[in-house]
């Protein structure tokens, strides 16, 4: 279970990120710093291992939430440089909930109980099916409208297993 810290804002700078070796990894991992509207800045480190919801291409100016593992170590500097493990770009058109869900398919912070219908597509970050049962395991869960109970529940369009 990965404790899943986020961040949102504005896309400020994208740049190459090395990682002192030279050759094959040159060019593969990028440095995203995102400014939020109270000034405060993160940098995530992004590389070939972070999913990006609907494989979306990010520019600077968009509006995104990176996630990351709040218990993995951070090196002390500012801004706060965390490894991206996911990042979502916003859309009016969807809400996106990356946490673990437990046993009754709700998830870690209490917020949010999930409700699969047959039409929720369930898969892999690979784009393929997946066949068991979501619940115990860390999830991207892509939704529309909730309820207004506690936890609010939702009927997922889809939901990317974590393995």
């Amino acid at each position: 279970m990965t404790n899943f810290y986020s961040f949102r804002g504005t896309i400020t700078m994208i740049s190459d990120f090395y990682t002192g070796q030279e050759g094959e990894g040159e060019g593969c991992n990028k440095l995203i710093s995102i400014e939020n509207e109270s000034g405060a800045i993160v940098n995530f480190v992004v590389s070939p291992s972070t999913y990006f919801v609907d494989h979306v291409m990010v520019a600077i100016g968009d509006r995104v939430t990176g996630y990351y593992d709040g218990n993995a170590p951070a090196i002390l500097i500012y801004p706060p440089q965390y490894q991206a493990l996911v990042m979502v770009k916003d859309s009016p058109y969807q809400n996106v909930k990356v946490d673990y869900f437990n046993n009754q398919l709700e998830s870690s912070d209490g917020q949010l109980k999930l409700n699969i219908s047959p039409y929720t597509r369930i898969v892999l970050t690979n784009g393929q099916a997946f066949s068991k049962r979501p619940a115990n395991r860390d999830l991207i869960v892509i939704y529309g409208a909730v309820t207004q109970s506690i936890p609010a529940q939702t009927t997922p369009y889809r939901i990317i297993v974590l393995c």
